[in-house]
């Protein structure tokens, strides 16, 4: 269950900067959510999300329909890419699965077989998150190598670039130029005019979308996403889905499972969305866990000696005024970068590099240089920096399509968090209590699917995957992104779900140096024994 792609702040359930996690060698991309709503007292605003959803994902007939047989029935041909051990192929799925009958939609597909030693499992099939991440880069860059031996020696490590995504006929919305202007749209207007500016970025860029991908544009939502997964499925030989899905990957996973309970195999759904909320009650709950995160940032800076926040004896909520301050400060005077093109560092920009920094405790230090250099030296080169890496943009210029993707997939899967600029204005003190720091910003940055030109065709709803084997639910604690009461929620949806909880800090658990937690996900994966109910590892 998604949100939306926004001019400044990282949407939620978008993968920020990829970078190595900490711990069992495991590498990862990192993706974005959150939560913690605060509870609401009687003098705060009457605006609020709609409450959960209580419809249920129905399951599809068991039996394949005779329109999607040839779908089923093909063969793919392997070729070797990328790094040595690395195949390519391109599986066919319907573009429509209501009128299979209209075209084809033509998905990238790699994988690393299994090394030996011991009997091959199967396939296992991983998504890290977006929407819009790329799977194979995810594989080939990081799984491939760096899952451990023994599931490496067992699976073949299978990924698929989702409808619109990398390799998979991408979606495509603006040229660079025009998305470089888009990233700097100023996202905390302060008048009419500001706000027209505003709606103005959005418009374009939901118009650039819709004039370069018309057609798929309809078609890449979770649900189509997660029947292409059944589709590779069969056409790998597996009788039932072995997959690891992270963040926005659980969402996905989960829909799967609500889909197709009678083929789940072992399914690990870690860093949990819930499905279950409406598109503005998450981002609002993203607001409130970014504040979450710069808390626990703020805590740890002011012990440090190179922080611009503030020394020993400053409160987070001091550090936040000060970063409040120079946000303000930078929407009025942006200041130099260096940069080929000409871009200064804006408040949009800042705060993206700021956020983008927030989901993983390893990225502070360098955090902590670039305010520092921004705010004593006025040079915003480094900031600049972490924001290109969030939105994909590499040295030269150049967009990877992981913001469009991301646009494309949360507006189809939701109705819109907002419709209108006044609407925006009436929850805006809602998401300023939420974040003192990030609120504003993010309230706006909601208003984004307003003006998609597909209208959606999802919903909130819960999954309950009756039938399904057991699936492993995993939740941090302290998860900056994905909030662990919303993997509690998710585990409480799903009718065979275990929840194993991390006690801890950063985004995700699976390899994030937990022997406790990896040793429980290896186990599950390789024998099918699931944890015990209510563990909890630190």
């Amino acid at each position: 269950m998604t949100t939306t792609a926004r001019p400044t702040a990282p949407p939620p359930f978008t993968d920020p900067p990829s970078r190595p996690r900490t711990g069992a060698g495991l590498v990862a991309l990192l993706s974005a959510a959150a939560l913690l709503v605060p509870a609401c007292s009687a003098g705060e605003p009457r605006h609020q999300p709609a409450p959960a959803a209580e419809a249920v994902l129905a399951a599809l007939p068991r039996s394949t329909p005779s329109a999607l047989a040839p779908y089923y029935g093909q063969k793919l041909t392997w070729r070797d890419c990328g790094a040595p051990g690395f195949q390519c192929a391109t599986l066919k799925a319907p573009l429509d699965y209501a009128k299979p009958s209209a075209g084809d939609v033509r998905l990238a597909v790699a994988r690393k077989k299994a090394t030996g030693p011991g009997s091959r499992l199967g396939s296992l099939m991983l998504n890290p998150g977006g929407p819009g991440g790329s799977a194979i880069g995810y594989l080939q860059q990081f799984a491939g190598l760096g899952y451990p031996a023994e599931v490496r020696a067992r699976y073949d490590m299978v990924a698929m670039d989702p409808r619109g995504v990398a390799r998979s006929e991408p979606v495509e919305c603006l040229d660079d130029r025009a998305m470089d202007s888009y990233t700097q749209t100023d996202v905390t207007p302060d008048d009419r005019g500001e706000t027209d500016a505003l709606v103005g970025a959005y418009r374009k860029f939901a118009e650039g979308c819709g004039a370069h991908a018309p057609r798929l544009l309809r078609h890449v939502s979770t649900v189509e996403a997660a029947r292409d997964m059944d589709i590779l499925r069969a056409v790998l030989g597996d009788r039932r889905l072995t997959y690891v899905g992270a963040s926005y990957g659980t969402f996905l996973g989960a829909t799967y499972a609500g889909l197709f309970p009678d083929r789940v195999g072992r399914l690990v759904l870690d860093g949990a969305l819930d499905p279950s909320l409406t598109a503005a009650r998450m981002n609002l709950d993203q607001t409130a866990g970014f504040e979450t995160a710069f808390q626990s940032f703020a805590k740890d800076c002011v012990t440090q000696s190179d922080c611009p926040l503030g020394g020993r004896g400053t409160t987070p909520k001091q550090a936040g005024d000060h970063l409040a301050a120079f946000f303000r400060k930078l929407d009025a005077h942006p200041i130099h970068t260096g940069d080929p093109d000409g871009r200064d560092l804006g408040e949009a920009l800042a705060t993206t590099g700021v956020i983008a920094a927030m989901y993983d405790q390893s990225a502070w230090p360098r955090l902590r240089g670039s305010l520092d250099s921004a705010m004593k030296d006025g040079d915003g080169a480094a900031l600049l920096a972490l924001s290109d890496s969030y939105y994909e943009r590499d040295s030269g210029g150049h967009y990877n399509n992981l913001m469009y993707a991301n646009a494309a997939v949360n507006c189809l899967d939701l109705p819109p968090a907002y419709s209108t600029p006044a609407q925006v204005e009436k929850a805006l003190p809602t998401f300023e209590k939420a974040s003192p720091v990030f609120g504003r910003g993010l309230a706006w940055a909601s208003l984004n699917c307003a003006y998609w030109p597909v209208k959606p065709t999802g919903a909130p709803h819960r999954i309950e995957a009756e039938g399904a084997a057991p699936i492993v639910v995993v939740g941090t604690t302290r998860d900056p992104a994905t909030p662990y009461r919303w993997a509690r929620s998710l585990a409480g949806q799903l009718s065979s779900a275990r929840l194993l909880t991390y006690d801890g800090d950063g985004h995700t658990a699976f390899g994030r140096g937990s022997r406790c937690i990896d040793t429980a996900i290896d186990a599950y994966l390789l024998r099918g024994t699931p944890p015990s109910r209510g563990k909890r590892c630190s």
